[in-house]
């Protein structure tokens, strides 16, 4: 049984009359207590863990894909990446280096209002993870395009073209 026993304090010269002991039971507080943190613990919902759906390609032959609407994104060393429109061998624009987060955020964004502009299609964005690349970045560069909105992306294998690209950039 628990019980709570407070301690009489002597205090001064004088000699007081003695009491009896306050005696508190705590028992049903105790009682009160594991009841409540019993009915948290079963009540309460965990926090579920939210995915993102990859669609993986399909078996059979590559499907074409114009190079004016795609965007790669060729993933780096130092939390880096490197983007251009078109294709490793000419790309349309000149390949840049950028961070991620904001960075390749508006990069895409921009990207994309250039392609809509250009030919009134919506863009494509290929993600090309490097050997050295951090697993973090691909997740990063995958949610960069969830969040801008990009209706067609692909995580695809990158060419040895974009791996001296990275290398003349510093980034491989």
């Amino acid at each position: 049984m628990a019980e709570l026993n407070p301690t009489s304090g002597k205090s001064g010269g004088r000699h007081r009359v003695k009491r009896a002991p306050l005696r508190v039971d705590l028992t049903a507080m105790v009682d009160l207590a594991f009841l409540l943190i019993t009915f948290f613990m079963l009540t309460t919902s965990l926090t579920k863990p939210r995915e993102m759906p990859v669609a993986m390609p399909a078996p059979g032959p590559p499907v074409a894909v114009s190079e004016n609407t795609t965007m790669s994104i060729c993933l780096g060393t130092k939390h880096q990446a490197v983007y251009y429109l078109g294709m490793a061998d000419k790309p349309l624009t000149t390949p840049t280096v950028t961070g991620y987060g904001v960075q390749i955020r508006n990069a895409i964004l921009e990207m994309r209002k250039k392609v809509f502009a250009s030919t009134g299609k919506t863009m494509m964005v290929l993600i090309k993870p490097a050997e050295h690349s951090v697993y973090e970045n691909l997740v990063d560069a995958l949610d960069e395009v969830n969040i801008t909105k990009v209706p067609t992306y692909a995580i695809a294998q990158i060419l040895p073209k974009d791996i001296d690209m990275l290398k003349q950039k510093g980034i491989y």
